[in-house]
């Protein structure tokens, strides 16, 4: 059950990215309310798979290919259609490709979900940790969301648009941006730990000199 609500969120996907590229009008604003109905549902899953007691790893392998697949898809569009810079996507890219191979070896290597892996107090506070991964997942609704509105909003509704654009272009920004710091720092303790595990498993082969 829980990984038909991964499958149906990438399914809404298609349908907001179809949205993007349609010629603007009313239901241009559709897409706000998806994206905030696909972040919402991102955590119905892992709800729904404790509650049925169906956790897995293939079902958190999933779950994490279906967020990189939302997120990735998301900057792209926004990138292609003009809204944020190429870099954006890119450093979303780099950084996902890197963790997620880290993370899906020690997950399959170890048999334990990825967010399990984390060893240090502060890695598991800024990868695993509840606060920090709400966090993440409403900065990232927020940037979409609002990124959803720069189009239409100014198009269709310029009255409205003329005395609250400010509140609207800089809450999206700033929730674009705080995404990307957050992306990054939530990044570097699984390849610290990385590193770290791979110096002291050379360390330990037979034969090293000492």
């Amino acid at each position: 059950m829980a990984n038909l609500v991964t499958l149906s969120r990438l399914l809404l996907l298609l349908l907001v990215v179809w949205i993007f590229y349609q010629p603007l009008s009313p239901w241009s604003f559709a897409n706000f309310f998806l994206i905030i109905f696909i972040f919402v549902s991102d955590g119905l899953d892992g709800y729904i798979a404790r509650k049925r007691n169906e956790t897995s790893l293939f079902g958190a392998l999933f779950d994490i290919a279906g967020d990189r697949i939302t997120e990735l898809t998301l900057w792209i569009v926004a990138a292609d259609i003009d809204l944020v810079p190429i870099w954006v996507p890119l450093v979303f890219i780099i950084r996902g490709v890197i963790v997620d191979t880290i993370r899906s070896s020690n997950a399959v290597a170890e048999g334990v979900a990825p967010f399990a892996l984390m060893r240090s107090p502060l890695g598991k506070f800024i990868v695993a940790g509840k606060f920090v991964r709400i966090l993440y997942a409403v900065a990232k609704a927020a940037a979409f969301s609002g990124l959803a509105l720069q189009k239409p909003f100014p198009a269709l509704l310029p009255e409205i648009w003329s005395k609250t654009d400010w509140f609207f272009v800089g809450s999206t920004y700033f929730f674009v941006y705080l995404s990307v710091v957050l992306c990054i720092a939530r990044g570097l303790p699984v390849i610290a730990e990385f590193v770290s595990a791979q110096k002291s498993d050379i360390l330990r082969r037979p034969g090293r000199r000492q």
